[in-house]
């Protein structure tokens, strides 16, 4: 299993494919199908992948097999909080986001030793330490206890609330925060 930032716009399609089988995923169940579907149209397609691949202030981290199969991705975004419930939280400067974190469901880490999620996110804090950041943020739906237990495994702590607008539909996320 080998991670690598992403610097080749023409794998932004893989990098959308797995976004779309994954995102939905990590949705509650209440979530409305057109809501999901929406949502992956809008922010997890191609063009977008494509635009976060060009930025000076984003990388996107992809975990491929030795076969160059790609089986997951993180998003991390090297800026200031917009969000104002974030940044109530997030003061401490410079930070990141880690906006996306993913892996198709059939390589998550039974029984193996380097498990994708696991490398995904060290690469993703290894890229935010590169960049000068000194912490590192997220939001997770408060009922994926699942993602909270890995975030939390790997060092991430709650520091407030926020909303995350799914198509329309307001989720509730926990922030959480990891110093660096």
């Amino acid at each position: 299993m080998a991670v690598d930032v992403v610097v080749d716009p023409s794998l932004a399609g893989v990098v959308a494919e797995v976004a779309a089988a994954t995102f939905p995923l990590a949705c509650p169940p209440h979530s409305a199908p057109d809501d999901i579907a929406g949502f992956i149209t809008t922010n997890l397609a191609e063009a977008n992948f494509a635009a976060y691949i060009a930025s000076d202030e984003s990388d996107v981290l992809i975990a491929r097999t030795s076969d160059g199969t790609t089986v997951g991705y993180s998003l991390v975004h090297h800026r200031p909080p917009t969000d104002p419930d974030v940044a109530a939280v997030v003061v401490e400067t410079p930070s990141s986001e880690l906006s996306k974190m993913y892996v198709l469901p059939d390589h998550h880490s039974r029984g193996r030793t380097d498990p994708p999620a696991q490398l995904l996110m060290r690469a993703a804090i290894e890229t935010a330490r590169d960049r000068g950041s000194v912490l590192v943020w997220l939001g997770v739906n408060q009922e994926n206890v699942r993602a909270q237990r890995f975030y939390t495994k790997m060092g991430f702590e709650r520091a407030g609330v926020k909303t995350f607008d799914l198509n329309g539909s307001i989720e509730h996320d926990f922030i959480l925060t990891r110093r660096l």
